[in-house]
């Protein structure tokens, strides 16, 4: 049977190639002639330092492993990027562009440079510039990645949450959570090149549990988030992972490498879809380590007071922490409102802490009903983590009014009120916060919330001596969704004074600031004494910073320590002058819930080193 797949062939086509005979052929001297490649062609790389990162994707995704990211010992280590650059070995490079598709920069392109002889193969080895491989001052580009070669998924899954007139009415948990398929929709995102890590102050393992997240694997998530780098002393674990996946400033996200040219990995949500959706911690996490036969004592139950506690349980010791106030969780309890912070979340947190063992004593206040100094007797080792208690003022006149407060008071005593175990705060019709950070935002949103509540409409006013949005220290989305609220916001204005009209506050008088800070970098504001703002309000509150309340440490002591701008020097592992005492927490490092975890682990591994020193 005849194959009918082929075409008949033409009889005369031999003497058709004979055309070809005489016609000069097309003769390429390599390297003396050059012929110009298409527009498109990939041929070797180039790359932008100035905008590579190193974050190594490149590497990752390199079907043929011809890329390695290697060390360059004049670049600076800044958050977000890597002391790193690709160097390709075009021995093995297939020119498939995938590493130019991916780059999440846009830093690493391809030209139609495409000629390159050395009898050497270390040769074909070149780490490109933005001047390629030859040093050429204007490389042409070949390959670009384009919308259809585009391997990167930009944009981030939204996160559902009720608007703002909704969520003004209460003071319910606004925020929903990620659903399954987001979470793993958000997961698959992450290209692993671990610049969050670096950049979280207690080293998350994000990659690890992202990924966990994307295989849907709760459990191991959970051992990520809670055991972190288990080979390498629990580096990384976060005890306040519910917490965290709430409120964490999120500092990582600002390193995310996707966010150079899309919306950076949502870390904080994808955090809290874990432990969310874990029942129970104990049921997956097992820690029971060998008893040591040392106990320590932990002065304050925030974030670094328990996570002390809990680094420490895991390590074997009797951990006992001592508390003020009626309920543990520092500022994490009385000082994060509700609708950002449940209690529910809270206690989670600190139920497994607690089930380690970990012994909390509240309503006992070190220096009032015990003594510092009785503990040091008592135990092996000390770790004061206080926090900031105190307010601070701007002393301008009228702030000695009964109706101008501090931040952290209030809200303490709204988080009480909300909780049925104190009174009904005074609600003002007309209230001005002065301040431009979180805690202001906080105060803000929560007593428009209570006048909503009570009045049926908000009336709240923020100022501030930053002069924009961008200058305040508060996190933009606190500014929009207060915004959203009904909060009005005046940056640029400083305080003049509190205007009293028989004995009551009718509102504040501000001059603008032109200038917060000098050419040093110090604080140190101007202000045009001409231009005046005046702001009705019947009720002030303070929130332009806190201070640390040190009462409790005996003046002998308190003289062998060293402070720095009322802070506490310590060393790396948050040991103090004094080798039996620890610190940790806003005293140290200032307000932050992950630095105060990052604390927290630093110490208990400190005291382990110590006592292990067999001392005592």
């Amino acid at each position: 049977m005849k194959n009918k797949t082929m075409p008949d062939k033409d009889f005369f086509s031999p003497i058709k190639a004979w055309k070809f005979l005489f016609k000069k052929p097309v003769t390429i001297k390599v390297p003396y002639v050059k012929r110009e490649a298409a527009e498109r062609y990939r041929g070797f790389h180039i790359n932008d330092w100035n905008e590579c990162i190193g974050c190594g994707t490149c590497a990752k995704i390199c079907p043929t492993d011809a890329i390695k990211m290697v060390e360059v010992d004049d670049l600076p280590q800044e958050y977000g990027q890597k002391p790193q650059r690709p160097v390709i070995d075009y021995g093995r490079c297939s020119f498939c562009a995938m590493c130019v598709d991916i780059c999440t920069t846009g830093s690493l392109k391809m030209t139609r440079e495409y000629v390159h002889i050395s009898p050497e193969p270390e040769d074909f080895i070149f780490a490109p510039t933005e001047k390629g491989i030859h040093g050429i001052e204007e490389v042409p580009v070949g390959w670009v990645r384009d919308e259809a070669s585009e391997l990167l998924e930009l944009e981030r899954v939204e996160m559902e949450m009720l608007d703002g007139e909704e969520r003004v009415q209460s003071f319910i948990e606004y925020v929903k959570g990620y659903s399954k398929e987001q979470a793993i929709h958000e997961a698959a995102r992450c290209v692993e090149c671990a610049l969050c890590t670096d950049r979280c102050p207690q080293h998350m393992q994000i990659p690890e549990y992202i990924k966990a997240i994307w295989k849907d694997d709760l459990n191991d998530a959970l051992k990520w988030l809670l055991k972190g780098d288990e080979t390498n002393n629990m580096l990384g674990a976060n005890p306040f992972s519910a917490v965290c996946g709430r409120v964490c400033t999120h500092k990582c996200e600002e390193a995310c490498s996707i966010g150079n040219r899309g919306e950076a990995i949502a870390i904080r949500w994808l955090k809290r879809y874990i432990v969310d959706n874990v029942s129970d911690y104990k049921k997956i996490i097992e820690i029971k380590p060998a008893k040591k036969d040392k106990k320590i004592a932990i002065i304050g139950s925030g974030p670094a007071g328990l996570s002390a506690a809990y680094f420490l349980s895991t390590m074997g010791y009797d951990v006992e922490v001592f508390e003020s106030l009626s309920k543990p969780g520092g500022v994490m309890r009385y000082g994060i409102p509700s609708y950002r912070l449940p209690d529910e979340a809270l206690d989670k947190d600190i139920a497994f802490i607690q089930a380690l063992g970990v012994k909390i004593h509240v309503g006992i206040s070190v220096g009032k009903d015990i003594s510092l100094e009785s503990l040091k007797e008592k135990y092996d080792a000390v770790f004061i983590s206080t926090g900031f208690s105190l307010g601070r003022s701007t002393k301008v006149p009228g702030t000695d009014h009964e109706d101008v407060l501090q931040a952290l008071p209030l809200l303490r005593e709204i988080r009480d009120y909300l909780r049925g175990e104190g009174p009904k705060p005074k609600i003002p019709k007309s209230l001005v916060v002065i301040g431009g950070g979180n805690v202001a935002m906080d105060v803000a949103r929560s007593i428009a919330r209570l006048q909503k509540v009570e009045y049926g409409q908000v009336d709240v006013k923020v100022t501030s001596l930053e002069r924009t949005f961008d200058e305040m220290p508060a996190d933009m989305e606190e500014i929009e969704e207060g915004s959203e609220e009904g909060i009005e916001f005046y940056p640029g204005w400083g305080p003049v004074r509190i205007i009293i009209d028989e004995e009551k506050i009718k509102g504040v008088e501000l001059k603008k600031c032109v200038e917060v800070f000098d050419e040093n970098g110090r604080f140190n504001p101007k202000f045009d004494e001409i231009q005046k703002l005046y702001l009705d309000a019947d009720m002030v509150v303070e929130a332009i910073g806190q201070a640390p309340d040190y009462s409790y440490l005996p003046e002998d002591l308190k003289e062998q320590l060293e402070f720095v701008r009322g802070r506490l020097v310590t060393n790396e592992y948050r040991q103090t002058n004094i080798e039996w005492l620890f610190a940790g927490g806003d005293i140290v490092n200032g307000p932050d819930i992950i630095h105060g975890v990052a604390d927290g682990y630093w110490a208990a591994r400190g005291i382990d080193e110590y006592l292990s020193k067999g001392v005592k």
